[in-house]
């Protein structure tokens, strides 16, 4: 287990975030700024979600505009995690970003947000998950054959073996922040990599609030924007940075992008495929193919569709990656590949002039294959046909080729813009400004 009080050559220190930035908010630069007091951090690196995220749904702009509001927040270097790891469940998706922060060579810390704070509690949490002792194995074993959703039986299973404050628990396992935090905490100590955590305590409104206020979730401020709110209300939860860049890509047709943006594309898939492809999807199992070609079948709308599917077993989270998972052809054996082998590259989002110069330490640092350029990235792909390298490049490129359809505006729709994009440099500051 990593000790809170290890000490670390804080000269050479470079700090780790991983993170959605759907948008960039106030809440994002608290994190940033906190986390920075902790050390003397020669760099800060993000291993940001690319254009699907976590809960199954496609951003509300575009990775490279949302990496443009990080650089101009102070994050130096933007990195894509892989479409194979950012829509995955909380554990793989830590696990891929904690990979890809090892494997850049140089971040030495991890910082957070957890609504608890409590460094020292989540790390005994995530030791218990890490090492599964055979007593919490058996209560949890037990909870999933009463039919409960893994989220609950997890949580029960842990109040049980930990014989701890309940209400303690109760509070913290919930926390979206804290669930991520275990996992980042859990990989960490499975697979001994040496990053120094750090947590600091979420501010301001919940995950799932939709209160506009100073430190508003990056969930009220899309909200506000799917329903046309005045651009005063959403002023105060965002940096300028953030809402100029906003009101350009909206402007260029290239924003708001809300969840149900591919009900269509989903509802018209389902329709052609058979339960027999649909057995071979990822997280697909128990028989599921059936209730969702049934459900496609009998359904007119994509919400309609998963409120039949939902279950004390499979939540709304979870049927929302599931159906991605179809539309991209997303194959048990493919994610059985990309968990075997990890992220194979570093897709360059964008980069400040500090970003640029700890660029350059990775490169002789790190062994996986850095792509600054798009055409850099093509070439990988088609040099090594066959390969989970090529297999995870194609699959992102595929990813950000369909996000491209959900513009607004047709004349931005082209495709691939993975292969042709440039990473967005931030220019150095002028002296005086």
């Amino acid at each position: 287990m990593i000790l809170e009080n290890e000490q670390e050559n804080w000269a050479m220190a470079v700090l780790g975030i991983v993170a959605e930035y759907n948008p960039f908010h106030n809440g994002h630069l608290y994190l940033l700024e906190k986390s920075r007091q902790q050390g003397d951090f020669s760099a800060t690196i993000a291993v940001m979600s690319g254009n699907f995220l976590q809960r199954g749904e496609p951003a509300l702009c575009d990775k490279w505009a949302r990496a443009e509001m990080a650089l101009n927040a102070g994050v130096d270097l933007l990195i894509e995690l892989p479409f194979c790891f950012a829509t995955r469940s909380a554990y793989y998706f830590a696990r891929g970003a904690v990979q890809l922060l090892q494997r850049t060579g140089v971040v030495t810390h991890l910082a957070f947000g957890s609504e608890s704070g409590q460094l020292s509690l989540l790390q005994k949490i995530a030791g218990i998950l890490a090492h599964e002792p055979e007593s919490y194995k058996a209560i949890l074993k037990k909870g999933l054959s009463r039919g409960l959703s893994f989220p609950l039986a997890r949580s029960l299973a842990l109040q049980e073996f930990m014989g701890a404050d309940k209400k303690e628990l109760q509070e913290i396992l919930p926390g979206p922040n804290n669930i991520l935090g275990l996992e980042y905490l859990r990989v960490i100590e499975e697979e001994g990599i040496p990053l120094v955590p750090l947590t600091i305590p979420r501010q301001g409104s919940s995950f799932h609030s939709s209160d506009l206020s100073p430190f508003s979730s990056a969930r009220a401020i899309r909200q506000a924007l799917y329903q046309n709110l005045s651009w005063e209300k959403i002023t105060s939860s965002v940096p300028p940075a953030t809402e100029e860049i906003l009101q350009r890509e909206i402007s260029l047709g290239r924003a708001a992008i809300g969840p149900d943006n591919l009900d269509q594309a989903i509802m018209v898939n389902l329709r052609l495929i058979s339960t027999n492809y649909l057995k071979g999807i990822y997280e697909v199992s128990e028989g599921l193919e059936f209730r969702i070609k049934e459900a496609a079948n009998s359904c007119g709308t994509l919400e309609e569709l998963r409120q039949c599917i939902k279950s004390k077993r499979y939540s709304l989270t979870r049927i929302n990656r599931t159906l991605l998972y179809t539309l991209f052809a997303l194959s048990k054996n493919q994610i059985e590949l990309y968990d075997q082998h990890g992220p194979q590259y570093l897709h360059i989002l964008g980069f400040s002039a500090k970003g640029q110069k700890i660029l350059q330490k990775i490169k002789i640092k790190s062994k996986l294959k850095i792509f600054s350029r798009g055409s850099e990235m093509k070439r990988a792909c088609d040099e090594n046909q066959g390969t989970a390298l090529a297999d995870m490049i194609s699959l992102d490129s595929r990813a950000t080729d369909v996000y491209s359809l959900l513009f607004p505006s047709p004349a931005t729709r082209r495709g691939g813009r993975d292969f042709t994009t440039s990473p967005v440099i931030l220019p150095p500051m002028v002296p005086g400004t």
